[in-house]
């Protein structure tokens, strides 16, 4: 919330006047905000986007849609054939796993067809590049399919992977480590720019072959971390994970700490936490804990394999915290499409104004909106103001649910929906902002398990946030159309309303409520003025 004489501080006046729209906002202060990048011809060429990931455990087929910058899933459909499973001792492709894979691509092709998609773009990984039946396999899925099956080296895929990591997290830094069934992948970002990349056979499905057990696997696993730990250097930023093994375990981790919000796409752990969630894996049965976190059979049989690889590569590198990326390759080559002006976008922002566009009444409102509560934020960095404009984005696309659970529909998708560059507890935020725009409490609602994510002085900057648009959604004009003006000032705890005369006759016993709960929720007096032209 704004700080005491924040919002009264001068500022020298620029050379140059700042470009202004007819709300008199500074165009330049929202920069890619002010022109969403999806509605020109180089964003709509990737609006139908399919992929298909061949992968030694799983082969995955992903169709984005909408706001390229931040992928809406239209279509997502993954089947565990286990295509390298064996590959270590016999050096082909499983025979069950090559018929199930060709059987997946089959589907995925008549569905593709189906939808209307582009040819899809397909890759295959460390399977398929190891065996000795992989360009036979690549030629039988040609001939009865008419795709070409890329076979990507180690580094090609590391380079996607941390590409799929850039998609939702820009200028990112860290490391990023890709987990598939036969093989383990690292990449550098730097500046949000993949670096150095490497790639070794650390993968859950050849692991399990190795010989000597649990002590073999263990030098053999320290071995080649030893290797990659040399050539890649020191890493102590973050450590992105990528790959089902890698969400399977935090997925586990978040059952154990009774973590509330099962969304795993930025979920946050230590290796302090890593090393807690072996020793919990180690002391439960395996197949209740899979039942109790809703994970595949296949999947929670290499979960044990990956927790090892996983325990000596926090103990190697030492990064500074965990985050699991739910983005992997399929995201990497939607990112590998688009020209450099969409990469730099804000995909929380280009998603929103996305929803807007699409399901909001009265779409450009969200600016609008923006401007006139802005007054009441000018203290707050920018990564808080981006939440603002998010919540102001959001405030009407849900407009279609029954009135007596919007404020639920909001929370939910705010919280729960596929939105990348959002943090876990800014996800609360957002949902709470929204809620407020509904409701003016949050008691009783079943999200107050949720709101334990975020500190409690946040917890009140996002109700006033959601109080700010519950009463400016009330002075509705049309887009880019001035209401009038909020003035805070905050050492004499005053809220002052400057109507202007278009906006007057909206001011009814309803709007006036709701000025006067934003008030109570500032602890502010107000004042009402009406400009008369």
């Amino acid at each position: 919330m704004a700080k005491d004489g924040c919002a009264m501080t001068k500022t020298s006046t620029p050379k140059s006047a700042p470009r202004q729209d007819s709300t008199g906002d500074d165009i330049s202060e929202w920069g890619p905000f002010g022109r969403p990048l999806f509605q020109e011809t180089s964003a709509r060429a990737l609006s139908r986007v399919g992929v298909i990931d061949v992968g030694s455990n799983s082969v995955r087929l992903v169709i984005f849609d909408g706001a390229a910058r931040s992928p809406a899933y239209f279509y997502n459909e993954k089947i565990m054939c286990g295509l390298g499973a064996g590959l270590a001792e016999t050096g082909h492709l499983n025979p069950e796993g090559r018929t199930r894979a060709l059987a997946a691509i089959l589907r995925f092709v008549k569905l593709a067809e189906g939808l209307g998609i582009p040819p899809l773009t397909t890759v295959a990984t460390a399977a398929v590049r190891e065996a000795s039946d992989g360009l036979a396999f690549r030629d039988e899925v040609e001939a009865q399919t008419g795709l070409k099956l890329w076979i990507i080296d180690g580094k090609e895929e590391a380079r996607l992977s941390a590409q799929g990591v850039l998609l939702g997290w820009p200028k990112s830094y860290g490391l990023v480590c890709d987990i598939g069934g036969a093989s383990l992948e690292l990449a550098e970002l730097r500046d949000g720019r993949v670096g150095r990349r490497e790639t070794s056979p650390l993968g859950p499905l050849k692991l399990r072959d190795i010989k000597g057990g649990k002590k073999g696997r263990k030098a053999h696993i320290e071995a080649v971390m030893d290797e990659l730990h040399a050539k890649m250097g020191d890493q102590n930023d973050r450590l992105f994970l990528v790959g089902g093994s890698w969400r399977a375990i935090a997925r586990i981790d978040m059952e154990r700490l009774g973590y509330p919000l099962h969304v795993l796409h930025e979920y946050r752990m230590t290796s302090k936490s890593v090393r807690a969630t072996a020793e919990f894996v180690a002391g439960h049965d395996l197949e209740e804990l899979r039942q109790l976190c809703g994970i595949s059979g296949s999947r929670m049989a290499l979960v044990p394999y990956a927790l090892e690889v996983l325990k000596v590569l926090t103990s190697r590198f030492k990064p500074k915290d965990i985050a699991i990326s739910s983005y992997g390759i399929c995201e990497g080559m939607l990112y590998e499409q688009m020209p450099q002006r969409l990469r730099e976008r804000d995909p929380l922002i280009e998603a929103c104004r996305f929803a807007e566009d699409k399901d909001a009444r009265m779409p450009g409102f969200g600016r609008t909106l923006y401007t006139f509560i802005k007054p009441l934020f000018r203290a707050l960095p920018d990564g808080r103001k981006r939440m603002v404009k998010a919540a102001c984005l959001l405030h009407d696309v849900s407009w279609r649910a029954h009135p007596d659970y919007r404020a639920e529909v909001c929370f939910d998708t705010a919280t729960r929906a596929n939105l990348g560059g959002l943090k876990h507890a800014e996800r609360v935020y957002l949902g709470l902002a929204l809620l407020h725009r509904y409701r003016n409490n949050r008691e009783g609602t079943r999200f107050e398990e949720l709101s334990s994510l975020l500190p409690v002085e946040a917890q009140r900057e996002a109700e006033i946030l959601g109080k700010a648009i519950r009463f400016g959604a009330m002075l509705w004009m049309q887009a880019d159309t001035p209401m009038g003006e909020l003035k805070w000032y905050p050492k004499k705890k005053v809220l002052e309303l400057v109507l202007s005369a278009d906006a007057q006759p909206l001011y009814g016993e309803v709007a006036e409520a709701r000025f006067m709960s934003l008030c109570s929720s500032l602890d502010a007096t107000p004042q009402v003025n009406m400009r008369r032209r």
